[in-house]
């Protein structure tokens, strides 16, 4: 059966009841519809989460599809309630973009997912549609200043930093002339779109406390430069209020269930290769206060979504997971080792063998943050005994546990053995986590410290833009920003070409990006995008509706 199909037979149990678990009464749930609601931020209880228990989970280096973080976070949550640990698992809201591109929907697969599946994936309760409107009315705003001679603010239309964003994969969209058509239309200059899950607007809604930090942090966002190179912020155009007032239900977590009724939070969709790509820090804290363990993931692998959360979201929130859960697939591991995507199928320990040392680096990534590590290997059929064995020995070598997740086919059932394995982990308090970086260290020593610890990089190469970006930076007194390096998640290097385990390689950092409201800056390094395009036959191809509203493709 399908995801969609495996998901239509459960019976949701209604919202209420989902809610009682984590003793939430009925008057404090917002109801969207039977299955659905949000959390009003009262319920954060600072003292108690400080007391339960995080668990982060990452991957390796990922092959084009994934290896299903979301399914083993989901598969996860329910095995640890099977064992008896009240836990809740905390995710990201899927972007349209993807659901309609190259990965499908993001609510994980077959026995662990989370539900109502059409609706997450589609526009779910409408909060990244906030974040888009909020995002375009400071553009609106902008290009309304431009016209506006009586209360201009003198900003350079050439060095208008702030695009325009959508939620949807659109690469014609990357670059664009707009006000075009005469005075009447508006000042013509060069301008873009952005996906919206890549807006500075997502990545404050996931960085708040609340909705006051998420109102100031909103005016702190850099719009442009005026003709005198100086600064504009979107404070000075009034905007941060109306924003906020946008986004006043989109700042609220989301409730939803798994397939066996585990509480699921949901909230925010940043992405990992060119955000920080992990859900809000309200949602994350929601979690811990409501339940005894919190399962959460980040995007791509320990280089990317791992490594930000730990760096930015841990050090902005005082969060401190307690373990790392590293997911592993045979077919990536196989990938890694040279093998065709055609031929991930086929048997091939010597590939698991030769492709074993890019898990190796995300494993003694966990090491740099002292936070103790499991490596699940997500089943597959087409996994053979053999093939795992090799996974096994080598992280026993290392000093890793590594134990078979089969939670696509069985759900928590599957989970049973990697849940004992992280209780025990958690419980045996062998945790010491520390960030990887002060963020009072200079820009430079800060992107270098990623690159070279994390990435296995050699060191790191500024182009001429980006140099003058480390000087601007300066100058406006942003030195003691987070770093969320823009990267691609196929390679641990900036180049998607060089798999396994790269070495002898610089990174490039071709530009900087300035989101001051997220309190981070964004080094650009490859041929990184924030607009993703299609692919040659996109998911959206599959997808269809019937006279009864049973929506169909959706996996």
């Amino acid at each position: 059966m399908t995801d969609l199909d495996i998901a239509r037979q459960v019976k949701l149990k209604p919202i209420q009841q989902i809610a009682s678990q984590l003793n939430i009464s009925d008057d404090d749930l917002h109801l969207y519809g039977n299955y659905k609601a949000k959390l009003p931020l009262t319920l954060i209880d600072n003292e108690k989460l400080q007391k339960n228990n995080l668990v982060l989970v990452t991957a390796l280096s990922p092959t084009p599809a994934g290896e299903g973080k979301t399914t083993m976070s989901i598969g996860l949550a329910q095995g640890l309630n099977q064992i008896g640990k009240k836990t809740c698992v905390v995710l990201r809201e899927p972007s349209l973009g993807p659901v309609f591109g190259i990965k499908g929907g993001a609510a994980g697969g077959g026995y662990s997912q989370v539900l109502p599946m059409e609706d997450i994936n589609l526009h779910f309760t409408g909060d990244i549609s906030a974040v888009e409107k909020a995002h375009n009315l400071l553009s609106a705003l902008i290009d309304n200043n431009l016209q506006n001679r009586k209360r201009t603010l003198g900003l350079d239309p050439r060095r208008i930093t702030w695009k325009r964003v959508l939620d949807m994969n659109d690469r014609s969209l990357r670059q664009m002339t707009i006000g075009l058509g005469g005075t009447g239309n508006g000042i013509p200059r060069e301008s873009g779109f952005d996906i919206a899950v890549a807006s500075e607007v997502m990545a404050i809604l996931c960085l708040s406390n609340n909705l006051m930090d998420l109102k100031r942090r909103l005016g702190n966002i850099l719009i442009g430069f005026t003709t005198a190179n100086q600064p504009v912020y979107a404070r000075e155009l009034n905007a941060q209020g109306a924003m906020a007032a946008l986004l006043k239900d989109a700042i609220k977590p989301n409730l939803v269930q798994t397939i066996e009724g585990t509480p699921a939070i949901i909230h925010g969709g940043p992405f990992a290769n060119i955000a920080q790509g992990t859900n809000s820090v309200i949602a994350t804290r929601m979690g811990l206060s409501l339940s005894d363990y919190v399962v959460t993931e980040a995007g791509f692998g320990s280089d990317l979504g791992a490594e930000k959360f730990l760096d930015i979201k841990c050090q902005s929130a005082g969060l401190k997971p307690k373990a790392v859960v590293i997911v592993a697939t045979i077919r990536a591991l196989k990938y890694h080792g040279g093998v065709d995507l055609k031929l991930l199928t086929e048997n091939n320990t010597a590939a698991v063998e030769k492709g074993f040392v890019n898990l190796e680096k995300h494993l003694e990534n966990s090491r740099l943050y002292g936070i103790p590590a499991v490596v699940a290997i997500n089943k597959f059929t087409t996994d053979s005994d053999e093939e795992i064995a090799v996974v096994k020995n080598n992280c026993e070598k290392m000093g890793f546990k590594a134990v078979i997740a089969d939670v696509w086919a069985k759900g928590g059932e599957g989970a049973i053995d990697l849940a004992n394995i992280v209780a025990d982990t958690v419980e045996n308090g062998e945790s010491d986590f520390k960030p990887l970086y002060d963020w009072e260290w200079s820009i430079e020593k800060k992107i270098e410290t990623i690159a070279t610890n994390v990435y296995g990089a050699d060191g790191v190469e500024y182009s001429p833009k980006a140099k003058l970006h480390l000087k601007r930076i300066a100058r406006l007194g942003l030195n003691g920003s987070a770093i969320c390096i823009a990267k691609t998640q196929k390679s641990l290097s900036d180049d998607p070409t060089k798999i396994g385990r790269p070495t002898g390689f610089t990174i490039t950092v071709r530009e900087i990006e300035i989101a001051a409201g997220a309190g981070f800056v964004v080094p650009i390094t490859g041929d990184m995008m924030r607009m993703p395009g299609l692919p040659a036959v996109p998911s959206a191809e599959l997808i269809d509706i019937d006279e009864d509203g049973n929506i169909t493709g959706l996996f």
